[in-house]
């Protein structure tokens, strides 16, 4: 949940902070006062676009800061995720979120006061809170939002069926395009193939290896200084131990010497033994070497016929990497290349036949993945449409039905028969989804757009709204204005709707009735100040007195009138005894 929220800067808010509770949190306030940019305040705070002209010109930029409590069901998510940006909570499990855009339209975001990403915020924001307005009742009023809202609300498994058949179906139109394509460039595909075939023969033919290019440098190098290498060798060889017609001593002699002559005296001075094993090691050392280099020796071949033979093989590769690559690995990379490329360029009568069969094969599994949308998307209409129906009833609409209506979609370019009836497809599915309303017995079953009054319309939204939270959701929900057009009954059943989504998600409503304020938890008022050169607006926690006195003032406009207070006292005691029912 959200415990606090603190706002600088932004629109006529100069500086004020919001102090939330769990259940119901209320924002009110005259029109004009401010009341919007708190939810706009919000929309930057989780990542939402941000909006220079709304940014106050002195201090010249605006900050949001919130901070979050991570619930049971949210706080392993939330954690991982900024734990990957190199952020953490709090050591009392909260979150500390921040957003300032300035007025040349610079964003920066932190979240546990490190620098992240702006779209970090708005992963966490899809994960803790929903925003619902007005401008979401338009959203909803989308057929395709309509059919992704009744598809989170069918639940994981319908999400499950659904994700899978978007993966089936790319994977039908990826090859559908490929043998379209294929048909319509022969051509220039089988010009290329034969190009890839001319290379490929020819890289075959001369079959080169790994790293054959830098051995053959070497084994080259070695014979065109044969000579020099062996005499070099050969002195080296015989000064440490090899012999050879001077009759000085060699370094292995030499070495030996040394030892029998420490060796003598050791048993005076122990370090002169130490000193006689290191010369053993140093002898045994210069041993290997002997061997090493009389191996060396033998190895060493002058033969020019192999000479040459280096040299041709070397042109030949060259030809290769004049053309393939920069070198003998890259020419063999080319050909690996080129042969996946020729299997995609492969136009041949039985490869496109193969790819009609598999594209076949795999329409007909769209088309039975499709029917099995088709029928988890009825059943889910059945349950939303009598839920919402039933929210209806108590929303002072009780002759009123809402109706899920799921339909093939019309063929179109990409139709496939599903369920025996032929229906466009798309990712979504072949299903088209509209909410009707029934405003009343024997009423037509109309789009809720055409069906309902524009105060009917806001309680609709509200009812499915109410049953999307039921079904699970983010833990904090935000409702902004969505009970325009609305009075009287349906105003106190709207408040009591919403009292009771609180008491499983953390509730801020922005409102204009009294009848919803008085069901709040905590109440917060959005007030102008005039009194300074600036207009500026600030929020204040009302309780008691001054509570009353700001429902008279929703009620009447006449925050001092004693028959006012009272009318507003009533409504309070009504909402307690609700709330407690």
């Amino acid at each position: 949940m959200l415990e606090e929220l603190r706002i600088t800067g932004l629109g006529v808010i100069e500086d004020t902070t919001l102090p939330l509770t769990r259940g119901m949190n209320v924002i009110t306030g005259e029109t004009g006062a401010g009341k919007t940019m708190v939810v706009t305040g919000l929309g930057l705070l989780f990542g939402g676009r941000a909006d220079a002209g709304r940014v106050r010109a002195d201090p010249g930029r605006a900050t949001v800061e919130g901070r979050l409590r991570l619930t049971a069901n949210t706080a392993a998510a939330v954690a991982a995720r900024v734990a990957d940006a190199g952020a953490e909570p709090d050591d009392d499990g909260s979150l500390l979120l921040s957003r300032t855009v300035t007025v040349e339209g610079r964003s920066r975001a932190h979240v546990g006061g490190r620098a992240v990403p702006v779209s970090l915020l708005g992963e966490v924001g899809e994960l803790v809170l929903a925003v619902h307005g007005q401008s979401d009742q338009l959203r909803l009023l989308r057929p395709a939002e309509q059919r992704s809202s009744l598809d989170r609300f069918a639940g994981p498994d319908h999400e499950k069926l659904l994700t899978e058949f978007r993966e089936l179906y790319t994977r039908w139109r990826q090859i559908a395009e490929d043998l379209a394509d294929r048909r319509r460039s022969t051509r220039e595909r089988a010009q290329e193939a034969e190009l890839l075939k001319l290379g490929l023969d020819e890289i075959t033919r001369v079959d080169p290896q790994i790293g054959e290019d830098e051995e053959l440098r070497a084994d080259a190098q070695r014979l065109e200084h044969s000579e020099g290498l062996r005499t070099a060798a050969q002195i080296a060889y015989q000064a440490i131990g090899g012999g050879g017609e001077t009759d000085s001593e060699d370094a292995s002699s030499m070495i030996s010497t040394a030892r029998r002559s420490l060796d003598g005296q050791s048993s005076v001075d122990a370090k002169l033994g130490e000193y006689a094993a290191r010369l053993d090691e140093a002898a045994a050392l210069v041993s290997d070497v002997s061997v090493e280099l009389s191996a060396y020796l033998a190895s060493l071949d002058a033969d020019p016929a192999r000479l040459q033979s280096i040299y041709e093989r070397r042109a030949v590769l060259r030809q290769l990497t004049r053309k393939y690559a920069d070198d003998v690995d890259g020419v063999i990379a080319w050909a690996d290349r080129a042969k996946e490329r020729l299997s995609l360029l492969d136009t041949s009568d039985e490869a496109l036949e193969e790819m009609q069969r598999e594209l076949d094969r795999l329409a007909g599994e769209v088309a039975v993945l499709a029917a099995k949308l088709r029928q988890a998307r009825a059943e889910a209409s059945t349950r939303f449409s009598g839920k919402v129906t039933e929210e209806l009833a108590g929303l002072a609409m009780p002759h009123a039905r809402v109706e899920v209506v799921v339909t093939p979609r019309t063929a179109g370019d990409v139709s496939l028969v599903v369920d025996g009836v032929e229906s466009g497809v798309t990712a979504d599915g072949a299903d088209d989804v509209e909410l009707r309303l029934v405003a009343h017995p024997g009423a037509p079953s109309l789009p809720i757009q055409r069906g309902a009054s524009g105060g009917e319309l806001s309680r609709v939204m509200l009812a499915i709204e109410v049953v999307f939270a039921g079904a699970g959701g983010p833990p904090t929900l935000v409702f902004d204005e969505v009970d325009s057009g609305v009075g009287g009954t349906a105003a106190v059943e709207i408040g009591r709707r919403l009292a009771r989504l609180a008491r499983n998600h953390q509730v801020l409503v922005v409102t204009h009735l009294p009848q919803v304020a008085a069901f709040a938890d905590r109440h917060l008022v959005v007030a102008k100040d005039t009194g300074g050169a600036i207009t500026t607006s600030g929020v204040r926690v009302v309780e008691e007195v001054e509570r009353s006195r700001e429902l008279a003032r929703m009620l009447a406009g006449l925050p001092d009138s004693d028959l006012g207070i009272a009318h507003a006292e009533e409504l309070l005691a009504v909402a307690r005894r609700e709330r407690a029912a």
